[in-house]
């Protein structure tokens, strides 16, 4: 009996600590300003360009913007650093449009998803109007001299 209690008191804390470890992990990245919330879909097409929109591939997580790159977090992650890093200058924004079938289902209810291309790699992002408007000027107020494509 006592050997299942202490057991039992061994996993309530591990579930706590980790708890916490996560908490505190979403507050260090939040804390230097400049977060928001995006879900991404990586290589969203597989290459053919032509493949419909589905639910399937969306990874919910948190976007920082550090200088000219924006490093985007999974939010279900222990990990510190950032599992994407996008530069500024190699994003190139091929449209904008609202999820579509089951793809509303896997994101969040506001968001509006932006398909871009990021060194030949086609990704999409899922946010909120008032990020996506944020994203859209952070990539329009790039250095003088360096090219920007916002469709």
């Amino acid at each position: 009996m006592s050997l299942a209690l202490l057991v039992s008191g061994v996993v309530v804390a591990l579930v706590v600590v980790g708890l916490f470890v996560f908490g505190l992990r979403r507050r260090l990245i939040q804390r230097s300003g400049g977060t928001f919330d995006c879900s991404l879909r990586w290589s969203a097409d597989g290459g053919d360009g032509r493949s419909e929109p589905s639910g399937k591939g969306w990874v919910y997580g948190v976007a920082r913007y550090n200088g000219d790159r924006v490093e985007w977090f999974r939010v279900f992650s222990y990990a510190f650093r950032p599992r994407r890093v996008l530069e500024r200058d190699a994003i190139e924004v091929l449209e904008r449009r609202t999820p579509k079938g089951e793809e509303e289902l896997a994101l969040l209810s506001d968001a509006l998803v932006l398909a871009c291309l990021h060194h030949g790699t086609r990704l999409e992002l899922a946010m909120s109007e008032d990020a996506l408007t944020g994203f859209l000027a952070w990539l329009e107020a790039a250095p003088p001299g360096r090219r920007v494509n916002v469709a």
